[in-house]
């Protein structure tokens, strides 16, 4: 297909959804001007004003209406032909747009994706690192990493590893200094909670004793992990973290694990894709390496962050 009538029709499109063309010039990347030359060019070929213009209201007139039907059946019938072209290569390729928490970007990602660099130098890679809900359908992405299994119907969730959250504290914090056995104990100390906490509460389990006791209400509440790990490094207070993001800082001492005998439940990682009856050949390489290294990470406790056998 004529790819500058649909980088065309995709801003035709873009600019209907966002109302007006400074928005769709944002989402798109574009100046205004760019987007605005776009559509000229688009009402030059067809002979017909599709918008309504004046100082405040960017509205569609008739043929405008009609033509952004038009462009929409258009551009997802040359979304499916790129994405059954992708899938007749024997090598992956193409850009592959995955989305990951901010915590993923310290190194858990480096491997797998280097991998991919190598095996696979065909494929590029378009990275989204965030805490907060994304819509993956609607942001276009091809793979999005999480945590825990998803309730949504369109989507397809595949396991990737188990991983523990660990209680622990900063080596200078007093906490410390104390033999923590019971984690009753740490009732009186600044709990640093994870958002996610709010609706899966933080519960210790002794395996021997058959005991469990949930822990306090968190003191300090963050909706990113790493400002989780950093502060708990800082000495606010003690937080429960995941282990393989600070698996250095307890070899090192930095960080030091509390109540021993004590577990947390383990987190699940996920690879979620949109759900479709096949799945492009970069997708498959991307969660096949996620698989092997998340794994490996699972079973390795000798891996360290900065030294690329953990990353």
């Amino acid at each position: 297909m004529n790819q500058k009538l649909t980088r065309g029709l995709k801003v035709f499109a873009k600019t209907v959804e966002a109302g007006s063309m400074s928005k769709a010039a944002d989402l798109l990347h574009m100046t205004t001007s760019a987007v605005s030359q776009q559509i000229s060019k688009l009402e030059q070929d067809i002979g017909l004003s599709l918008f309504n213009r004046n100082t405040r209201n960017l509205t569609l007139t008739e043929a405008g209406s009609i033509y952004y039907k038009s462009a929409i059946q258009i551009l997802q019938t040359a979304k499916q032909a790129e994405h059954e072209l992708e899938l007749l290569q024997h090598t992956p390729s193409g850009i592959l747009k995955i989305s990951a928490p901010i915590g993923f970007g310290g190194g858990l990602l480096s491997k797998p994706l280097r991998y991919l660099s190598e095996q696979f130098p065909q494929i590029k890679v378009d990275l989204i690192l965030t805490d907060e809900p994304i819509d993956i359908i609607t942001e276009g992405v091809d793979l999005a990493i999480c945590i825990g299994p998803l309730q949504d119907s369109n989507l397809i969730a595949r396991h990737l590893a188990d991983w523990q959250l660990i209680p622990c504290v900063s080596c200078h914090h007093p906490l410390a200094q104390l033999n923590i056995s019971h984690p009753e104990s740490l009732a009186p100390h600044a709990l640093i909670g994870h958002s996610s906490s709010k609706q899966n509460p933080y519960h210790l389990s002794n395996q021997q004793t058959h005991q469990q006791v949930a822990l306090p209400t968190a003191r300090f509440m963050v909706n990113n992990m790493q400002a989780c790990i950093q502060l708990t490094l800082d000495g606010i207070g003690y937080g429960v973290l995941p282990e393989p993001e600070i698996r250095h800082h307890l070899s090192s001492g930095r960080l030091k694990r509390l109540c021993a005998e004590w577990s947390l439940r383990e987190y699940s990682v996920y690879a979620v894709t949109p759900h479709r009856d096949t799945v492009a050949a970069k997708t498959t390489a991307a969660i096949e390496s996620l698989k092997e290294w998340f794994t490996q990470v699972s079973n390795d406790n000798q891996v360290f962050v900065g030294d690329f056998s953990f990353i």
